[in-house]
């Protein structure tokens, strides 16, 4: 089920910003980059990297997720493990609007996102 018109145009607000301040300048963006993937009713944050002795493919690792759940009008946030499942993020486990999930997944307090 896609996300209502009004989470969609809150989503891209919120990754745009998000991306614009964590993507790396464009000179190094092929050694190491960031992307946002919308499907369905959630967002994955993805980190971007050349594959190890792959010339020319990538590889992508998912650093967060949030998913809206309709019912409940929140955004849910999990990281991901090194058991590379999605487990909810305790901290701050969910929020109404998801640019406090994002500025929570930047700030990144724990080393649950980037380390």
């Amino acid at each position: 089920m896609p996300l209502p018109d009004v989470q969609i145009r809150e989503c891209l607000g919120a990754t745009g910003e998000f991306l614009s301040k964590r993507r790396p300048p464009p000179e190094v963006r092929d050694q190491v980059d960031y992307r946002a993937d919308i499907n369905g009713q959630e967002v994955t944050i993805i980190s971007v990297r050349p594959a190890y002795g792959g010339v020319g493919r990538k590889a992508e690792h998912p650093i967060a997720r949030a998913r809206w759940v309709g019912t409940q009008k929140v955004w849910k946030l999990f990281w991901m493990r090194a058991d590379l499942k999605w487990h909810t993020y305790e901290p701050l486990p969910e929020s109404p609007s998801i640019k406090t999930l994002l500025t929570e997944v930047d700030r990144d307090p724990h080393g649950c996102f980037f380390g």
